[in-house]
This record gives C-alpha cells, structure tokens and sequence, in this order.
C-alpha cells in the first residue's frame, strides 16, 4: 500500500492533492481541522469541501481531524502508516498576512512549528517519501516592489529593459532586507527548514514558492483567495475592498489542477532541497481592473468595487512568476490554465450558491 498524506486536505490545494493522488492508486491520509473557519469566519469554512472529498473519494480516503501543532497526535498518524507514505504534501498553513499580524504567535506555530513538526515525524517515519511543501512568494518580502515598473492603462508591467521581463521573477531573487509580513516571516522559517531537511538529512524535500493558486474549490474570503473571492463578489453582488495600486497591481495565477500534475511530476522523479517558483508566470496573469473586467463579461454583472487608497503592508505590486527552474527539471510539464479559463470555471462551479439575493 501506498500512501500520500496530505495536510489541510480539505483546502484548496490540499482536496486537489487528495483526488488527484487517489486517482493515481494511492491510499490517501488527510489531516485537517477546519482553521480556515477560525482564519476568515464561515465564508473561509471548508466544511463543504471535506464532506464532498469523503463523499467522493470512499475508502481511498481516511479523514483525521487533528491540527498539526498537536505532536501527539500528529506523531500516532505517521506512525500508524510509517514506511508505507510515499508522499507527504504538507498545505496546512495560515495562509493571510493581513490576518496573521492579529495573532502572531497563532500564525508563527502553525506556519513554522507545524511546518516542523510534520518535516521531523517523516524524519523519522518515512524518509525515503517525497515531501512537497507549498510556500509562497511572500518569503520574498516588498524586495519584487524596488523592480522598474511602467504604468499602463490596466496595470503595472516590468519595464521591458530588466532582465526579468521576459519570465517573470528567479528564485534568486533575495529573501533578505525586506518587509515581509507577520506571516511572511513564519513562511521562511517553514521554507528554510524544508530545505535544510533536504540538505542536512538527504530528504527528498521541495519549496513551491506559489503565487496566486486558485481553482473552483477555493472557499473563498476576504482576506485569502483574490480570483475565486473576486468572482464571488461580482456574482453576489458584494462590495469588494480594492486597496491601493490603483487597482493595477498585477497577479500570475495558476490553476490547482496545473498545480497538482507540477507535484506529480516532482513526486515521480523527486530532487533533494529544492526551491521552485510556481504561479501563472507569463502565460497566466492578470491585475486587479483586468480580473473585474473578466468576470463582468462572464457574469453580466458590475462589480461593486470600493477603492483603498492605502495599499496593504507588504503587498506585491507586480509579481509574475519565473517557472524555467522548474520546466528544466520537469520538460514534460505543461501549464493548461489562463486566467479567463481559470475565472470561467470558478463562476460555472459556483453559479448554484454564489447568487444575488
């Protein structure tokens, strides 16, 4: 038996991961305890989503409700299926920096202790199994703000002179002298110690440094899931919180399902201590005036939209992407997603729930 153990299995990233490695024949573990409902109120709740992940995947799936700061519990998982994990996706995190300065201690032990916890019990269980570890751009802090940008009638773009216009933003890129964010911080931490398991202990470990991820399964909040959260809005007509930027503040965004055949790929073929980009790159990406104007097209409906001037503290104005680190080592992958597809199948997989009263 094969197993995958997937962490915050009933998010976004984590209820692909499950389906998808399910799909492929393995027996999947999922750890998860529904924070995001104490994150962001019941509009962040996935609920639904692990009562339709149970419903759907049967006895290829087991559920554990168990938050991953418990050691105690966490460890009797890992020791329960021990060698036999052959994976381990670890998305469980606090995922918002504007939340995250609320309650910093809260973010800092859920994002790097219990990043941890989970990279020490497969230490000790499970060595040889591939360990993916999603990230975030925001370990690059405000450093991708000091880029020359040029303002366009929808949104900021690189000045095409950089080196950086043509991809998008390496992974070289510094992490250091800059603002990051409560959360942006807790992430390093977690980062630098996937990658330092990776490298002291030969583990098959890997950093994606995602961008926006996003999909139909997003339980989509204010202050976490811009794409699926945009399209809520438009479709319910709820005022939307635009904050600085003049809304020309450009995302790449990558859909969850290209995001799961990159972990695919990384799962089959695994590397040790590796740090990858992940997002929309230059084939998928958007500013905030473009996205409205998208989903207003799709919907028929005017977004309601009240403008911030105050943009929010450590806020990327242009973020896109560099993915040759990763097409390198993985030639064979391939991105299927833009950003009107992504926005289309948000707003079909929601037009039964997300309605204007």
């Amino acid at each position: 038996m094969s197993v995958a153990l997937v962490t915050g299995s009933a998010g976004l990233i984590g209820s692909e991961a499950a389906r998808h490695f399910a799909q492929l024949g393995l027996q999947v573990v999922g750890i998860d305890n529904d924070m995001r409902k104490y994150f962001f109120g019941d509009d962040g709740s996935t609920a639904w989503s692990l009562v339709r992940l149970t419903s759907e995947l049967g006895d290829s799936y087991t559920h554990y409700d168990v938050d991953i700061r418990d050691r105690e519990l966490l460890a009797k998982i890992f020791e329960r299926y021990g060698s036999d994990i052959s994976l381990v996706i670890h998305t469980a995190a606090q995922p918002s920096h504007d939340w995250a300065a609320k309650e910093p201690f809260t973010d800092f032990d859920v994002n790097a202790v219990g990043t941890l916890n989970v990279l020490e019990f497969t230490r000790q269980h499970c060595p040889e199994a591939a360990f993916i570890f999603c990230s975030t751009n925001k370990v690059y802090g405000d450093t991708p703000n000091r880029l020359p940008l040029v303002e366009l009638e929808t949104r900021w773009e690189l000045d095409p002179a950089h080196p950086y216009y043509a991809e998008g933003i390496p992974e070289e890129m510094s992490i250091d002298g800059s603002l990051h964010s409560i959360f942006g911080v807790s992430k390093v931490a977690a980062d630098v110690a996937v990658q330092e398991y990776g490298r002291y202990f030969g583990m098959k470990t890997a950093c994606f440094r995602g961008g926006t991820l996003t999909g139909p399964a997003h339980s989509a909040a204010e202050l976490h899931g811009f794409l699926a959260y945009l399209m809520r809005c438009v479709m319910e007509g709820r005022t939307y919180n635009l904050y600085g930027y003049k809304g020309k503040m450009v995302r790449d965004a990558i859909h969850s399902h290209d995001v799961l055949t990159a972990f695919e790929a990384f799962f089959r073929a695994p590397r040790s201590g590796e740090v990858y980009n992940l997002g929309g790159g230059r084939f998928s990406n958007t500013s905030h005036i473009e996205a409205f104007q998208i989903a207003q097209e799709i919907t028929g409906h005017e977004a309601q939209i009240n403008y911030v001037e105050q943009a929010r503290i450590g806020d990327h104005q242009w973020y896109v992407s560099d993915m040759s680190r990763f097409s390198s080592h993985y030639p064979d992958w391939r991105m299927t997603y833009d950003v009107p597809a992504i926005l289309r199948e948000i707003y079909e997989a929601n037009a039964d729930k997300w309605t204007r009263s």
